[in-house]
């Protein structure tokens, strides 16, 4: 479809433009309207019919209203939804802090469009092994479904503070321990 989101999104990003919380995309059921040509590249870079978006503050208020159902990846108003492609996962965790220690640490992580999520019970950090290549491809559940692919530079930073329990390597955050490698 090469339409796009009418009267809704103006609405949206003057909401989010005042500070507000997320958009409460879970609750919107619109009929289905197509497909769009918005892509999510691996590294996070959202594009437009093959032109990547150059305003940071679309791509935030896009992102506020993307929603993960089933298998698909959709762009939703309350008058409208429309699917889109991403080639791994729709975010990227670029930054990371620690607060604490031990099992009281703290992982927080800030994803290239502006969302910040504390690992822990709700948002838990996952690593898939590459079968063929035993590569790491970590990522932290950001909100409602949607994850972050963790960074390379900040999952290096990720295994700094890893610690070894009960023979897995993994990190602490908000009382829960992930396994994030095999323990050396």
């Amino acid at each position: 479809m090469s339409g796009g989101f009418p009267f809704g999104l103006a609405e949206l990003q003057r909401e989010a433009a005042s500070g507000r919380t997320l958009p409460p995309v879970e609750k919107w059921n619109p009929a289905h309207c197509g497909d769009i040509d918005i892509r999510i590249a691996r590294d996070g870079t959202w594009y437009h019919d093959g032109t990547p978006i150059g305003r940071k503050e679309l791509v935030r208020l896009f992102s506020t209203i993307l929603r993960k159902d089933g298998a698909d990846y959709v762009l939703v108003t309350p008058a409208e939804k429309m699917r889109i492609a991403i080639e791994d996962a729709p975010f990227l965790a670029v930054l990371m802090d620690v607060a604490g220690s031990g099992a009281d640490q703290v992982l927080t992580f800030t994803t290239n469009v502006g969302d910040e999520t504390a690992a822990g019970p709700d948002n838990p950090i996952r690593v898939e092994i590459d079968p063929v290549t035993e590569e790491p491809a970590p990522y932290v559940h950001v909100r409602r479904g949607l994850e972050a692919k963790i960074a390379r530079a900040v999952f290096y930073r990720l295994v700094d503070l890893s610690v070894v329990e009960d023979g897995r390597l993994g990190v602490w955050s908000g009382g829960v321990f992930f396994a994030i490698g095999r323990a050396p």
